[in-house]
């Protein structure tokens, strides 16, 4: 695996491990967060791994993600459209406002358990068991 790769899925679990720690002090939107920005990393470490390139915007991760994910059969079928869901998660701990700026504890515990099992799969495809 690359270097590049490999800080990827460092910075994936580091997310991780705030966005439990932020839960865990109810700190849902940090959570909610937190689980997004670890699938960009993992999104980011396979992109880079397989293709050699940067994504440089969060769409463009999630569109080579997609694009991926397709013909890889390890990949959960369920992790891309996840991608984009939890982007929204951090678009609304970052920019809501008002009664519909907080994120529920129950949507972000969801969100970082799925997110767990999305930088497991990446981590393994890519031959990095830390």
């Amino acid at each position: 695996m690359t270097p590049e790769a490999s800080g990827y899925l460092a910075k994936a679990r580091q997310c991780l491990a705030n966005a439990r720690a932020s839960l865990g002090f109810g700190l849902s939107n940090d959570a909610g967060r937190g689980a997004y920005l670890a699938t960009f990393h993992a999104s980011q470490a396979l992109i880079f791994e397989q293709t050699g390139k940067y994504a440089k915007t969060h769409q463009g991760v999630q569109r080579e993600f997609h694009r991926l994910a397709r013909n890889e059969p390890r990949i959960d079928k369920m992790f891309p459209p996840f991608l984009t869901q939890a982007y929204n998660l951090k678009a609304v701990a970052d920019y809501e406002t008002g009664p519909e700026a907080d994120i529920p504890p129950e949507h972000s515990a969801a969100a970082l358990e799925t997110a767990a099992r999305f930088v497991d799969c990446i981590a393994g495809l890519l031959g990095d068991d830390a």
